[in-house]
């Protein structure tokens, strides 16, 4: 990356926020604040506190968007030669992190009001899309608008994933507000085909129960049970898991509790 005209060596900036992120991980503010100067990396690069200036840190990760795409191929390569990473299941989620700033904004700018996650309906903000391994392991990320709709996203997604790390057999698992039916119909039309495990929308939960009612369970592991229901080219798994029922009633049971002590 080499270095600035003021003499900043953007790898030893870069070496540090890594270091940082793998060991005691936090915000960059942080890391200016109170990471470095409790830590070695000054010794152990030769430098001095200029490396940690607040600035000189998003200054680097900004110069590291550029090169992105090739960052994300290069890691992936790295994940599947020394852990054996397999790259055919995926998950796929939404969030969004909120700005206490007044627009207007340049053009441009995708900071925008949106429906908040964060309870901040008063705030403007920007929405982050990531696709990881179930190991953890980042494949690539965006950020997006913040009035960007958690529907419109998804087939955006599956292309850049094909067009960066090419066509498989694989299984995307979203939340049920992600695809639209459409986007569904051609990832199961696809070649190969695209599989996924989504959450069922409650409305057709509704309709399906009927169906489902009847049906036996069968154990899919110990401490849960599924019932299977094939229709119209997708299989719908009704799962009931032993944990999930003791947390539930153990909410309950904290919520009952407090609503009797206000009592």
């Amino acid at each position: 990356m080499g270095c600035s005209r003021e003499g900043t060596d953007w790898e030893h900036v870069l070496q540090t926020l890594v270091c940082y992120r793998l060991l005691d991980p936090g915000s960059e503010w942080r890391l200016h604040r109170v990471w470095f100067e409790q830590s070695a990396m000054g010794d152990l690069l030769a430098e001095d506190f200029s490396i940690a200036a607040k600035d000189t840190l998003y200054r680097c990760l900004d110069s590291l968007v550029e090169y992105k795409a090739e960052l994300f191929e290069f890691l992936h390569q790295r994940w599947a030669a020394l852990f054996g990473v397999k790259f055919d299941v995926l998950l796929y989620d939404l969030t969004s992190t909120y700005f206490e700033s007044d627009p207007p904004f340049a053009e441009g700018d995708k900071r925008r009001f949106g429906h908040s996650r964060d309870k901040r309906s008063d705030c403007v903000q920007v929405v982050i899309a990531l696709i990881i391994t179930p190991e953890g392991l980042p494949l690539t990320y965006e950020v997006l608008s913040g009035n960007t709709a958690d529907k419109t996203t998804l087939r955006t997604f599956v292309k850049k994933i094909e067009h960066q790390y090419g066509k498989a057999n694989r299984i995307w698992l979203m939340d049920r507000g992600i695809p639209t039916e459409e986007v569904l119909a051609e990832m199961r039309a696809s070649d190969p085909p695209i599989h996924y495990l989504v959450g069922t929308p409650r409305g057709r939960l509704t309709k399906l129960e009927a169906e489902l009612l009847p049906l036996e369970w069968q154990k899919a592991k110990e401490g849960v049970d599924v019932k299977l229901l094939p229709r119209e080219g997708e299989l719908y798994v009704l799962a009931r898991s032993n944990d999930r029922v003791a947390k539930e009633r153990a909410m309950r049971r904290r919520q009952l509790g407090k609503t009797l002590d206000s009592a």
